[in-house]
C-alpha cells in the first residue's frame, strides 16, 4: 500500500470518527475487539455528540469528497431505508455542496477556452448557480446569439483526489480477494473496476457532452423527456456548455402541486421513459437521482421531465435485455418457475441449481409485493431477502447490471416521491409486452429480413456459381474419398494375406522343430520346416508398403 493510500485510508477512519459515525452502529455489529481498536484511537473523539445521526452522517460524507458523496445522493432517495430526517439530511448533498472559490472557476473556463471569457460570453454569474461534488455551474449569455446557457466546470483537483480513493478502493478489494480466495463469487475488485469506469467518465465532461448529444437526439420528438442543447465547439474535457433549462426540482412536491401538475400521469411518464431508454434505446440514464430531474413549467397536466448531468449512462448487451425483459414478464405474471430457468440459462446461477428450491425462494420474496400500491411496498425488506437468496443459491453478481439496479432504485424513489399509489407493474408490463412481441414475433423476423436484404442483394448474383463451385468441390471430394477408401481396403487384404502367411509360417516351423527332436520320420520334420520357410518368404514378400492416404 502507498504512502498516499494510507495517509487518504487515515482521513477516512479519522472523519468518520471524528463525526461519531462508529456510535450509529448497531451494538451486535460492535464486537469486542473493534471497540479495544476504537479505544486505540482514543484521540479521534466524536465532536458532534449534540447533532442528530443524519446531519453527522452528511457531515462527514461531504468533508470525504466526491466518491462518498455520490453514494450519499443514492441513498437520499431510499425512503423506505432511512428516516426523513436522515433522507434530507442526506438530499443537501445533492446541489447545496459548498462552492469553491469564483475566481479559480473563472481561471478554469479561461483555460479550456484558451480565451477571455467576456470574448464569447456576456452576463458572467460569478456566484454559482449550483455546487455539485465534482463540478459547479456558472450563468451567463452567448455573445453570438444572446441565449442563456450555463458553464459546468469540474472542482480544482477533483481528479487526484478521486484517483486516491480509487486506489485506496482497489487496495481493499485485494485485500478481500486475497481473504476470500480465487474462486469467491463477490468479485470486489470487478465491483470496484466496474464503479472505476463510472466515475472517471464522470471526470471528463467532453464525453458527458457527447452522451447528452445522443441522448437528445433519441427523445428529440418526446412528450416525455426534453434534453438540453450542447454547445459543443465551446465543451472541453473540463468544461461543458449548454443550454440553460427553467424547471421545478421534482424533489419539490410542493411547488408541483402548486401549479397544478399531473402527478399520476407524471410518475407513470417515469416508469415510461426508465423502460424505453434501457430496451429501445439500449442507452439509460444512470444517474437519475432528484438534483439531475427537473420537471417543465408548461402544460402542468401534460407534464414533461427536464433531464440533466449525462455523465453517467449505462448499456446492456442484448442477450442481457433479453433475459431482462423476460424476467420482468415472468415477474409480471407470477411466473416463478421461468425466473429460475432463466437465472440458469443467462448463466447467473450454476446448472445445477436445485430449480424447484430456487422457484419457491424467489416467490416467497416477490410474491408479497403483487396487489399492494407503491407506498406499502418495502422494497428494502424485498431487497434484503433477495441478497440473501443470492447468497444461498450462490448468485453471481452482474457487473453490467449495477448501474441498472442502481437507476431502479432511483425510479422506485421518484414514484415514491410524485404518486405513492402508482401501480408500477401495471404500467411497465405492457410496454414489455409490446417490447418482447417486436423481438421474437413475424413483425421482428420481417425487420430483420429488411436490416439483411442489402446485403442479400448484393450476393444474389453470385450464389449460382458459389452453388455450381461447391458442387464441383464436392464431387472432387467424393472422388479423391473413394480412392482413398480402395486404397485403404487394398491395403488391408494385403496385410490380412501377409499376416496369415507369416503367422501358418511359424505355426510349421514350430511343429518342425518339435517332430525332428523327437526322432520322428525325418521327410515329415523336414517337409513341415521346409514348408515353414517357404510360407515366410512368401508372407514377407507380400506384407504391403506404409503409404500415406
Amino acid at each position: 500500500m502507498s504512502f498516499t493510500s494510507i495517509k487518504r485510508a487515515y482521513q477516512v477512519i479519522s472523519i468518520a470518527l471524528h463525526y461519531g459515525l462508529d456510535e450509529l452502529l448497531p451494538p451486535k455489529l460492535t464486537p469486542w475487539y473493534f471497540r479495544l481498536w476504537r479505544l486505540s484511537l482514543f484521540w479521534l473523539r466524536n465532536k458532534h455528540k449534540k447533532k442528530p445521526g443524519g446531519e453527522r452522517l452528511k457531515l462527514a460524507l461531504q468533508e470525504l469528497g466526491p466518491v462518498y458523496i455520490k453514494f450519499g445522493q443514492m441513498l437520499s432517495t431510499r425512503r423506505d431505508l432511512l428516516s426523513d430526517e436522515w433522507a434530507y439530511e442526506l438530499a443537501m448533498l445533492q446541489d447545496r455542496v459548498p462552492p469553491f472559490d469564483s475566481k479559480l472557476a473563472r481561471e478554469a473556463i479561461e483555460t479550456e477556452l484558451k480565451a477571455p471569457i467576456e470574448s464569447l460570453f456576456d452576463d458572467f454569474d460569478e456566484k454559482p448557480l449550483a455546487s455539485a461534488s465534482i463540478s459547479q455551474v456558472h450563468t451567463a449569455t452567448l455573445k453570438s446569439n444572446g441565449k442563456p446557457v450555463v458553464l459546468k466546470v469540474l472542482r480544482p483537483n477533483v481528479e487526484q483526489q478521486i484517483v486516491a480513493d480509487l486506489q485506496l478502493m482497489s487496495q481493499t478489494a485485494e485485500l478481500l480477494e486475497s481473504l476470500l480466495g480465487p474462486n469467491n463469487r463477490l468479485r470486489p475488485g470487478e465491483v470496484v473496476e466496474d464503479y472505476r469506469t463510472t466515475i472517471m467518465g464522470e471526470l471528463n465532461l467532453k464525453l458527458e457532452a457527447l452522451n447528452t448529444v445522443r441522448l437528445r437526439n433519441n427523445f428529440l420528438d418526446s412528450n416525455a423527456l426534453y434534453v438540453p442543447y450542447v454547445y459543443e465547439e465551446l465543451s472541453h474535457p473540463r468544461l461543458l456548455v449548454l443550454e440553460r433549462i427553467y424547471g421545478i426540482p421534482v424533489s419539490d412536491i410542493a411547488a408541483l402541486r402548486a401549479q397544478g401538475t399531473n402527478l399520476k400521469l407524471l410518475a407513470e411518464k417515469g416508469v415510461q421513459l426508465f423502460f424505453t431508454q434501457v430496451f429501445r434505446d439500449n442507452f439509460f440514464h444512470a444517474d437519475m437521482h432528484p438534483g439531475n430531474i427537473f420537471i417543465s413549467r408548461e402544460h402542468p397536466q401534460d407534464p414533461y421531465y427536464i433531464g440533466l448531468d449525462c455523465g453517467i449512462m449505462g448499456t446492456l448487451s442484448d442477450t442481457d435485455k433479453r433475459y431482462l425483459a423476460e424476467n420482468f414478464l415472468a415477474f409480471f405474471n407470477r411466473d416463478y418457475r421461468r425466473i429460475a430457468q432463466l437465472y440458469v440459462e443467462s448463466g447467473w446461477v450454476s446448472p445445477d441449481t436445485d430449480l424447484l428450491a430456487f422457484e419457491q425462494a424467489v416467490k416467497v420474496v416477490c410474491e408479497p409485493m403483487f396487489n399492494k400500491p407503491l407506498n406499502e411496498i418495502s422494497f428494502g425488506h424485498v431487497l434484503l431477502e433477495l441478497f440473501r437468496t443470492a447468497r444461498r443459491f450462490d448468485i453471481v453478481v452482474q457487473p453490467q447490471l449495477v448501474l441498472l439496479e442502481k437507476t431502479l432504485l432511483y425510479i422506485e424513489g421518484l414514484g415514491r416521491q410524485l404518486y405513492p399509489q402508482l401501480d408500477l407493474w401495471q404500467t411497465a408490463k405492457p410496454f414489455l409486452e409490446n417490447w418482447m412481441a417486436e423481438q421474437v414475433g413475424p413483425k421482428a423476423m420481417l425487420r430483420k429480413a429488411k436490416l439483411q436484404l442489402p446485403y442479400w442483394s448484393d450476393k444474389l448474383p453470385e450464389i449460382p456459381e458459389l452453388i455450381y463451385d461447391n458442387l464441383r468441390l464436392g464431387r472432387n471430394l467424393l472422388g479423391s474419398q473413394q480412392q482413398m477408401l480402395d486404397k485403404y481396403l487394398r491395403h488391408q487384404q494385403k496385410s490380412h494375406k501377409s499376416n496369415y502367411l507369416l503367422i501358418t509360417s511359424a505355426v510349421l516351423l514350430i511343429c518342425g522343430t518339435i517332430l525332428f527332436s523327437r526322432d520322428v520320420t525325418l521327410w515329415l520334420s523336414h517337409g513341415c520346416l521346409a514348408a515353414g520357410v517357404v510360407c515366410w518368404l512368401i508372407g514377407w514378400r507380400s506384407r504391403p508398403r506404409i503409404r500415406k492416404f
